[in-house]
């Protein structure tokens, strides 16, 4: 469908509610990615793996994946801005509450966090046809309030992820809530498997894929004007940043590479390289970002855990500079 129509910010709401609804209804497992060593994100998935859960394969979780909740253990993301125009830079406002801690019992909000890769919370915001990425790091008043400028280039269902770490906390989880964003609204299909992707005169390429119920390597590398690039600079603590959305429910799945600078063994490129689980077949969408000469860029990816390609489409991958920092 290429006509557009104009969605209202109570349409755009509906659609995302019934995105949601939708995506939950599939019945797929969770993602999760490996058990991780010590130096990566820890507990962002928002499962608790136990033993066997690997080789569980395509069974059923006892936990609900992340972002998919917007409260959990006793956390809740409380987004202020609920809706926005399209193709206009707005303030998105949100604050993380404890729940119950409040004078009136309602709750207070957090204003104490666990830095996590050099930032206290990573808020990634996705269109529901993953089409549209935008990982930001926004900034903190004193009551514990978050804001940042954001701008969208189309109406429609948007998820917003709060990915974070309480002070004193034994793991980080993350929260998603619904965003509706008013404007011109063309429904897509999820972009074709690729295997490379193009940004900025930069070609990055995928190997390896995501199996259900085993855990797999999957290296991505950078190349620029045909010549691999060898001085990838630290992005975050890391020469990469991989977050995978599942088709469908948008579950979360956030994971960094299998190495970091200056542990004597990494270097800086072309491969940075990664350890993650799909526990379900499906389609998925990752989002590489990676730092050179200064300036971070975004490289998308379509992938296929097992045999099901629901939700691929024949349309035209969109353009992968509107990453914002």
């Amino acid at each position: 469908m290429n006509t557009g129509l104009k969605i209202t910010a109570f349409a755009a709401a509906v659609a995302a509610t019934f995105g949601t609804a939708y995506g939950v209804g599939r019945g797929v497992d969770p993602v999760t990615s490996q058990k991780k060593p010590a130096s990566e994100h820890g507990g962002h998935t928002g499962e608790k793996e136990g033993p066997g859960d690997a080789e569980a394969g395509a069974g059923h979780a006892a936990t609900v994946p992340g972002g998919l909740q917007i409260s959990e253990r006793g956390y809740t993301l409380d987004l202020k801005t609920s809706r926005i125009d399209a193709e206009k830079r707005e303030e998105l406002r949100f604050a993380v509450v404890k729940d119950g801690t409040g004078k009136d019992g309602t709750g207070k909000s957090v204003t104490a966090y666990e830095k996590e890769h050099g930032k206290e919370l990573h808020l990634i915001v996705a269109s529901r046809d993953l089409t549209t990425y935008r990982h930001l790091h926004p900034t903190r008043a004193a009551d514990g309030t978050w804001s940042t400028p954001v701008e969208l280039p189309e109406g429609g269902g948007y998820r917003v992820f709060a990915d974070f770490k309480p002070k004193g906390a034994k793991e980080g989880l993350t929260l998603g809530a619904d965003l509706a964003v008013a404007g011109t609204y063309a429904p897509k299909k999820l972009p074709e498997q690729n295997a490379k992707s193009s940004v900025d005169g930069y070609e990055v390429s995928l190997d390896g894929e995501l199996k259900p119920g085993k855990s797999s390597d999957v290296t991505l590398s950078v190349e620029k004007n045909g010549k691999p690039v060898t001085d990838l600079q630290p992005y975050l603590g890391s020469y990469g940043h991989l977050v995978a959305l599942r088709s469908g429910d948008l579950a979360y799945l956030h994971v960094h590479p299998t190495g970091e600078p200056g542990d004597g063994k990494t270097e800086p490129g072309p491969g940075v390289s990664f350890m993650a689980t799909a526990p379900s077949a499906g389609s998925y969408r990752l989002f590489l970002d990676f730092k050179h000469e200064g300036k971070v860029r975004t490289a998308a990816f379509t992938v296929h855990a097992g045999a099901a390609k629901a939700g691929a489409g024949d349309e035209d991958t969109p353009d992968q500079d509107g990453h914002q920092h």
